[in-house]
């Protein structure tokens, strides 16, 4: 199954019998049969079983495995790409081989290269290492197969795979390393690893940093406990990653057939790769691959192993990992500023606090930054500065924080202030415009950048990046400060900050802070029934469709149909989603042209200096 960009994945572990290739065949045909995968592998030498030993000599042996082969050839009704494992003699020297099989044809067999020989493995004694292979081509099942150093291509659907056995992917240089340079997106790994105490932990970890420093997918099929245990035991460990990611995995030793599906992203690989400046400049490595050409069909309908992640930002987890995560965030942004300070000898830090998520988190992490350099709390001003749509409950809770939290609270109103402006420029003040709301925005920046000269200190900004991609800030008003501590961090994580620091160090104030997460996200600037997610749509969608446009580089129609899937829109509102947000998105560059510092928190960020550079007046 394949479809927008997604392929599904099998690694599977038969219950197999040593030496009896017939039995094992029949088995992995059996196992194949209604499989929803479009990409298949099992174990190495999976047709006969890892721990033959010196029957991979026999005539008989090997007599069965070429006819069970064929046989495999004629009864597989799989319409996809399976990888099996088989001994293969050429020239009087056996090859330990992974044969790539698309329906009724071999598409390819691909040798062992490392061959280990050392404890309990004894490889060499029977095989010949792909090292000293010079043919590209071997005669079997009655036709030339290609053979050797291999990659698999579905151009039309940019898959491009190879194939490495077990030991390969241990190698000082993995056969994956080199398959990668040159063009594979996509590992398979047939494995006849087996089981030791603490092993599987570091499998787990080889698979994960070889998929990672590969920038690819990587699925792993190991051996189970049906092979035989007279030197050694194996469990069946099967893993599939993706670019760092672990997937998906079993659960070792089971004495049944075990398979394990997993939904691959290749469309987010391939930007991965664009993104990735080590694979424009290819290393020679001096090997000529052949590349074998093959096609999947697309499926019209793909259905997902497991849920979408429909909030993506949010770190996940055991809860030590997820604590762990939030402390890095947390350590992040408050170093962040701690450093802007001691560079600025900035004497204070000047903040407008509204009772709201962004600002709150802003005030959290100066409080913290202070704490880090053993200064008075008093260093932080925060400035409540209410206008015409201010209410009571954002008000008394930005005033309860401040209080509770010992900064020194100043109080500010603007609404005079306001309607000399509007005389100024003769602007209805009954005519709740964009210039309305405007105006309070920049008439508290303008106070706010004045009192930090007048306190020779900083202006520390609390607009997020989820504002910043919709453009949601006013320019020249909360677009600017002096730091924008917030800048990497969307809204959807800004909400667990708060609650993290509520848990974990501000315990006095959590109600407080629970109240403001709790708290609709409002601009208060025309009325105070005003709602931000009416105007921008809810925030969970819009971060999801930011992560999916800057972390996996997915166009719209592609964003549409995954926040049809995550969210349970229907296709019409999930378009009508997407098409808002890019339309803000790209509108609001030239916001974002001239925003101020700020830390990067996240794998992405809006920075015109660094992550993001886009021309102000691109056109969709």
């Amino acid at each position: 199954m394949q479809a927008k960009g997604f392929i599904k994945v099998c690694a599977i572990t038969p219950e197999l019998l040593v030496g009896n290739p017939n039995y094992n065949v029949s088995i992995m045909l059996e196992l194949l049969k209604n499989n929803k995968a479009s990409y298949a592998v099992f174990p190495e030498m999976s047709v006969t079983g890892y721990t033959c030993a010196d029957l991979f000599y026999s005539n008989l042996l090997l007599n069965d495995v070429n006819k069970e082969i064929a046989r495999f050839l004629k009864e597989n009704c799989y319409k996809g790409i399976v990888l099996i494992g088989a001994p293969l003699e050429i020239d009087g020297s056996l090859y330990n081989c992974a044969f790539v099989i698309k329906e009724h044809q071999i598409l390819g067999i691909v040798p062992k290269r490392s061959l280990p020989n050392s404890k309990e493995f004894y490889e060499k004694r029977w095989f010949k290492s792909a090292l000293y292979n010079h043919m590209d081509s071997v005669y079997f099942n009655g036709e030339m197969v290609p053979f050797g150093n291999l990659i698999f291509d579905d151009f039309e659907n940019n898959i491009h795979f190879g194939v490495e056995i077990c030991e390969d992917m241990w190698a000082p240089i993995a056969p994956s390393n080199m398959l990668s340079y040159h063009g594979a997106n996509l590992i398979f790994n047939l494995s006849g690893s087996n089981e030791t105490l603490g092993k599987s932990q570091i499998r787990r970890t080889t698979v994960l940093e070889n998929s990672r420093r590969n920038c690819g997918a990587y699925v792993y099929a190991s051996a189970g406990v049906n092979e035989s245990t007279s030197e050694t035991v194996y469990s069946g460990h099967n893993i599939i990653a993706s670019c760092g990611t672990l997937i998906k995995e079993t659960e070792n030793f089971s004495e049944k057939s075990e398979i394990i599906y997993a939904d691959i992203d290749m469309n987010s690989i391939n930007f991965k790769r664009r993104l990735n400046t080590n694979f424009h400049d290819l290393i020679e490595f001096n090997i000529n691959y052949k590349h074998v050409s093959f096609h999947l069909l697309n499926d019209d309908e793909y259905e997902f192993e497991n849920k979408i992640d429909e909030t993506p930002f949010i770190p996940k987890g055991t809860n030590e990992e997820i604590l762990d995560a939030f402390y890095k965030v947390a350590s992040v942004q408050e170093y962040a500023l701690l450093k802007r300070m001691k560079h600025t000898n900035a004497k204070k830090i000047v903040i407008g606090i509204s009772g709201g998520l962004d600002s709150t988190l802003a005030l959290l992490i100066a409080v913290e930054a202070l704490r880090h350099m053993n200064r008075p709390l008093t260093d932080i001003v925060a400035v409540t500065m209410p206008g015409f749509a201010t209410t009571s409950r954002t008000k008394d809770n930005a005033t309860k924080m401040m209080e509770a939290l010992g900064v020194t609270m100043l109080e500010k109103p603007i609404a005079l202030e306001c309607q000399i402006h509007f005389k100024t420029i003769e602007q209805d003040p009954l005519n709740h415009d964009i210039t309305y709301e405007n105006t309070q925005a920049r008439i508290r920046t303008l106070i706010l950048m004045n009192l930090a000269n007048k306190l020779n200190g900083i202006v520390l900004g609390t607009g997020d990046l989820s504002e910043l991609a919709l453009g949601w800030c006013t320019y020249n008003g909360d677009q600017m400060s002096m730091y924008g501590i917030n800048a990497g961090v969307p809204k959807t994580l800004v909400r667990f900050m708060i609650k993290y620091y509520a848990l974990t160090k501000h315990n006095q104030i959590k109600d407080i802070l629970f109240d403001i997460i709790d708290t609709p996200i409002s601009p208060e600037l025309s009325d105070k029934n005003q709602k931000t997610e009416d105007f921008i749509g809810k925030y969970e969608v819009n971060d999801y469709i930011l992560y999916r446009f800057l972390a996996c580089g997915d166009d719209e129609n592609r964003i549409s149909y995954l926040v049809s899937k995550a969210f349970n829109y229907s296709l019409e509102e999930a378009n009508t989603a997407t098409n808002n947000f890019f339309k803000r998105f790209y509108t609001a560059q030239f916001k974002r042209q001239a925003l101020p510092d700020g830390p990067k928190v996240l794998d992405i960020s809006l920075s015109p200096r660094s992550d993001w550079r886009m021309p102000s007046d691109v056109k969709r």
